[in-house]
């Protein structure tokens, strides 16, 4: 009985409770300014690459987020242009679905909050899972304003070299870390194989990837075959592929970035694999016409320009503390054309360019890399004094210097002692430099390269 008269006594008391945690999860509910009334627009004109709306002008910042309603669905797109009546949205799916007079709200600049469960994954240019596993974990501290560079004198030096187990990169070519080197070559020479070598490299923590505009079929294979089950547990994946919208792609090498920039943050060592920067300059292009802005250079506008720096300039190494993005750039060069306003802007910006030549590929001879057109500009902070690339890069100048003498049959041996030297050793080396996934990497790149000379000269003294 008394039992009984405690919990009647104590009912209103629960009941009191229970009101006041509603009303705080209303309070917390609403606490979010999105989900109170907010302004809108509506859209006015729509285009197949973009549409406009119409009274957000005086809220509007460019890169805010919108979402449109209509037709049972939102969608999102990107604000890229802000005029006194209208702005302009480029969708991040297809405009096709958007109906003029659809509500149109913006979301603020895009949030990606990168977490450290993110590697071993593959994510869109959003920041949303598309290999069917588990929802992501996000970083509730991110903060989703646009990063920028460290400054200049706040950043680390770039002192330490690092083996990436290629040996003709090793050799003519050596990485340091928080080194921005580009990959120039057309298409079908061999360029997406080489990043995967250089992608299992062991010297990193972290491995982030960017597939921009790349063919939809192939980007399993190369995640899974190319890349590897090992490396690709340390591997976070950004995709976005060729039948994409525009903003998809111009969007997916910030994501990659942004990405590498929290790993970097953490005080990891980051790989930044970038496929391929001229896919995001033609998005850019693509985006920035939609907009009006006429071109100037090729087809190119001038943002395309302002826009590639911004972007690179975020990977190098961190600030005291904090780790480095050592960032491998691909840059598809269109008909082999090495003066491609892109391929020349981006050779400006990184510390160094390899170079793949597509008659090296038809010889037969992987990774097809022309160690005459290849330089690192941090090569001196890798090499040791005697290591003697200098010599070795005579040898081969003079040997492919004097290539049509030699096939004219004015070769003479024994008038030129330092020819003679090159026909027989610059064979050997680039036998000695040939290399393909399933060899594996290469520990001592030199030694192997002279291991290598040495079994050819015995056994060249053997046969006479």
């Amino acid at each position: 009985m008394s039992t009984s008269l405690a919990n009647i006594r104590n009912e209103p008391q629960a009941v009191h409770d229970n009101r006041l945690e509603a009303l705080e999860r209303i309070q917390h509910r609403f606490a979010d300014d999105r989900l109170l009334v907010r302004r809108g627009g509506q859209v006015t004109e729509i285009a197949p690459s973009h549409y406009k709306v119409g009274g957000l002008s005086s809220i509007a910042r460019l890169g805010d987020i919108v979402e449109h309603r209509g037709h049972g669905r939102n969608r999102r797109g990107e604000i890229v242009q802000i005029g006194r009546d209208e702005v302009l949205v480029a969708p991040y799916e297809s405009s096709g679905d958007v109906g003029v007079g659809d509500a149109v709200f913006t979301r603020g600049p895009i949030a990606i909050t990168p977490h450290p469960s993110w590697r071993g994954r593959a994510i869109d240019a959003l920041g949303r899972p598309i290999d069917g596993g588990t929802p992501l974990i996000r970083n509730a501290t991110q903060d989703a304003a646009e990063s920028i560079p460290p400054a200049a004198l706040a950043r680390q030096r770039v002192e330490t070299g690092f083996m990436t187990g290629v040996r003709v990169i090793d050799i003519f070519t050596p990485l340091c870390f928080g080194q921005r080197m580009g990959i120039f070559a057309g298409s079908g020479v061999g360029k997406s194989t080489l990043l995967a070598m250089l992608a299992g490299a062991d010297a990193f923590d972290t491995v982030v990837v960017a597939l921009i505009g790349e063919r939809g079929r192939e980007v399993r294979e190369f995640l899974e075959d190319t890349i590897g089950v090992a490396s690709m547990a340390k591997t976070v994946a950004v995709v976005a592929t060729s039948d994409e919208s525009a903003m998809m792609r111009r969007r997916a090498p910030d994501t990659a970035m942004r990405v590498a920039e929290h790993f970097r943050d953490r005080g990891d060592r980051v790989l930044l694999v970038l496929d391929s920067i001229t896919r995001f300059a033609h998005a850019l292009r693509e985006v920035a016409i939609g907009a009006g802005e006429p071109p100037v250079a090729r087809g190119y506008p001038a943002s395309v320009f302002t826009e590639l720096p911004k972007l690179l300039e975020r990977a190098g190494p961190g600030m005291e503390g904090t780790g480095s993005i050592t960032a491998i750039i691909s840059v598809l060069i269109d008909g082999d054309d090495h003066n491609d306003p892109v391929a020349d802007s981006v050779r400006g910006i990184l510390d160094g360019h390899i170079v793949l030549d597509r008659s090296i590929a038809e010889q037969g001879r992987y990774p097809p890399v022309n160690p005459l057109a290849s330089i690192s500009r941090l090569a001196g902070k890798a090499w040791t004094p005697d290591q003697l690339v200098s010599k070795l890069k005579a040898l081969i100048s003079r040997f492919e210097d004097t290539r049509d003498i030699r096939l004219l049959g004015a070769y003479q041996p024994g008038a030129d002692p330092d020819l003679d030297l090159a026909v027989r050793q610059v064979p050997v080396i680039y036998e000695a430099l040939g290399q393909s996934p399933a060899d594996g990497p290469s520990l001592d790149p030199f030694s192997d390269l002279a291991r290598h000379l040495k079994s050819k000269d015995r056994n060249h003294v053997q046969a006479e």
